[in-house]
């Protein structure tokens, strides 16, 4: 049972996936959205703050951040969140990486493609 009237804080939990091609850049990364979040002034540093590499996912390398805002206003809560969402794109991006989106590879053996499209005709 929640008791929104007894709340202090809103809860920031979110996971975000980079492509596995910037694998590299993750650690900088988690660094700077951790740096960006101690330095958010509607951030609560007071309370638990976690930005971890979390998985790898199918199509993603995820990492979360964890974090409460100093508002129990709903309204107020989601344009923190929505900033802080935004200045983690800027993070990302800053960094050379891309966020990840569900993708699929598929491997054939060395001209399989050609040879079952030259039998077609």
């Amino acid at each position: 049972v929640e008791n929104p009237s007894r709340m202090t804080n809103r809860r920031i939990k979110e996971t975000i996936g980079i492509r596995y091609d910037d694998a590299g850049k993750m650690a900088k990364i988690i660094e700077l959205t951790k740096e960006m979040l101690l330095a958010h002034s509607d951030i609560d540093t007071s309370k638990t703050l976690i930005v971890n590499f979390n998985a790898f996912a199918s199509s993603s390398l995820d990492f979360f951040i964890y974090t409460f805002t100093k508002t129990t206003n709903w309204v107020d809560y989601h344009q923190i969140k929505q900033d802080v969402l935004l200045k983690v794109l800027d993070i990302i991006e800053g960094q050379g990486a891309e966020c990840a989106f569900p993708t699929s590879t598929v491997h054939m053996a060395d001209g399989e493609l050609f040879r079952n499209i030259d039998n077609e005709s």
